[in-house]
């Protein structure tokens, strides 16, 4: 199956109401063209779940400045005060998980587990309403998988199968998301023919990609 496609012919898997994992570390590794034709498709209502907002015009934040998102799940919103200001105003729900759970339960996603135990979060606001469990005489929280709709993620290099290969720190939350959504589009720089890519550096295997959009070919 050929699974490269135009930016412009993304928008058929975009809906009100989804839940999207997007990659990205303060907009590093962020895909910000599927961002932009997820904004220019005008899906609302949406779930979003990644590490940060960005900045208002970086990443993933012009979806919260233009109010398409519900409900966010993310490690920090500090960098993009109309996050701040659409949660305190009761606009946006949010969901704020410590970075490395937030990692795992991804991770638990794509592996069909039912959740990750962790000390993180006892005996703070994270702990409420959630399952707590002693052993050894430490007091874990339950925390549970995280999945999603479509995962949009950014890798520097595909070739046609889909194997994909990150760019430095843009590697970040893109691997582990994925595995985590039943349906993987990914942007890239460039795409290859398959065999070009050293099997070596190959960090997501094809098997998971869906789909591939080259940056800046329409």
């Amino acid at each position: 199956m050929e699974k490269s496609i135009l930016i412009q012919d993304v928008k058929q898997f975009f809906r009100d109401g989804m839940t999207i994992m997007y990659g990205g570390f303060m907009g590093v590794g962020t895909p910000e063209e599927l961002v932009q034709a997820l904004l220019n498709h005008g899906a609302k209502n949406l779930t979003l779940i990644g590490n940060d907002t960005a900045f208002p015009e970086t990443g993933v934040g012009p979806l919260i400045v233009n109010k398409r998102v519900s409900r966010l799940v993310a490690s920090h919103i500090g960098t993009n005060p109309e996050t701040g200001r659409q949660m305190i105003a009761k606009e946006l729900e949010v969901e704020l998980v410590p970075q490395g759970t937030l990692a795992e339960r991804i991770r638990c996603g794509g592996a069909g587990l039912g959740g990750v135990l962790t000390e993180t979060g006892v005996g703070t606001i994270v702990a409420e309403g959630k399952t707590r469990q002693i052993f050894d005489g430490i007091e874990y929280l339950v925390e549970r998988p995280l999945r999603a709709d479509i995962a949009i993620i950014k890798a520097k290099k595909a070739d046609r199968a889909g194997n994909l290969v990150y760019e430095k720190a843009a590697r970040n939350f893109n691997p582990l998301m994925a595995l985590a959504a039943d349906l993987v589009i990914v942007e890239v720089d460039e795409l290859v023919e398959v065999g070009e890519i050293d099997p070596e550096i190959v960090i997501t295997p094809g098997v998971v990609v869906d789909r591939i959009v080259i940056m800046g070919r329409k």
